[in-house]
């Protein structure tokens, strides 16, 4: 039955940067949808606290707190869980940070800050996964992009241009992977309300602007990306690979 395509039963998802903000909706979505969802943070009581309220919801979730900034404790974390029979089937790289500045004020640290935690993190984890996904020949990768994969902005480009990156190493990924009947493919998201939008939301004249100029006319709930996710971790998206899935309202449509 085509609902089935969208049956999520016996997978296990790891999602970066999942205890808060969209990462902990989409894990939400995942485990509604039948996965076990492994959340992922820095904050290993965060972690914790974000799996018992799971649990206590009746989904399926466990705790793995490690850096995804960091190789060694991302390859120690990833052979742990393959190695206690949790191997990983979805990959949700969703970690990430805002930092904003104007570009001839941008340091190299927080032009490094960024790229490491939103693209290198992103190489990493995935490269650690995908051994063993392209080992078993199945897999779904999922990138968080942006729609600043696509359009910039005053005082954000080291964060544009890590998700441009992400963009581009989600279509190699998918050069390489797909092969091995591993699917790679990233969620892009609009203007959604969020802890990294939130001095965007009260800024009056901003959100005025970003009505105006999204064709649906308003911000994005966080919510309305949970669909979008099932699709790219599901069956229902098997000869999806490569693609980035911009659910932003229609604002990547327009000029």
């Amino acid at each position: 039955m085509s609902k089935n395509l969208f049956d999520l039963s016996g997978n296990i998802a790891l999602l970066t940067g999942s205890s808060r903000g969209i990462g902990k909706h989409l894990a939400r979505g995942l485990a509604e949808a039948g996965a076990t969802v492994i959340i992922n943070g820095l904050n290993e009581r965060t972690v914790e606290e974000c799996v018992a309220e799971f649990r206590d919801n009746g989904l399926d979730a466990v705790g793995k707190a490690f850096d995804v900034t960091d190789s060694s404790a991302i390859d120690a974390a990833i052979a742990d869980l393959e190695s206690s029979s949790v191997p990983i089937d979805i990959l949700v790289n969703n970690a990430g940070i805002q930092r904003r500045t104007p570009l001839l004020e941008c340091d190299d640290a927080t032009w490094e800050e960024v790229m490491n935690c939103n693209l290198a993190s992103v190489f990493r984890v995935s490269r650690a996964v995908a051994r063993h996904m392209v080992d078993r020949k199945r897999g779904k990768i999922i990138n968080t992009c942006s729609i600043q994969s696509e359009l910039g902005r005053p005082t954000i480009a080291p964060y544009a241009a890590s998700k441009g990156g992400v963009k581009m190493l989600t279509k190699n990924m998918c050069a390489e992977w797909a092969p091995f009947n591993v699917q790679v493919n990233g969620l892009g998201p609009g203007y959604f309300a969020t802890e990294l939008t939130a001095a965007l939301v009260e800024d009056d004249a901003f959100s005025e602007w970003l009505c105006k100029r999204t064709p649906a006319g308003r911000w994005g709930e966080v919510e309305e990306l949970i669909g979008a996710a099932v699709f790219l971790a599901s069956p229902a998206s098997s000869f999806v690979n490569g693609h980035i899935l911009y659910v932003d309202g229609g604002m990547s449509a327009v000029v």
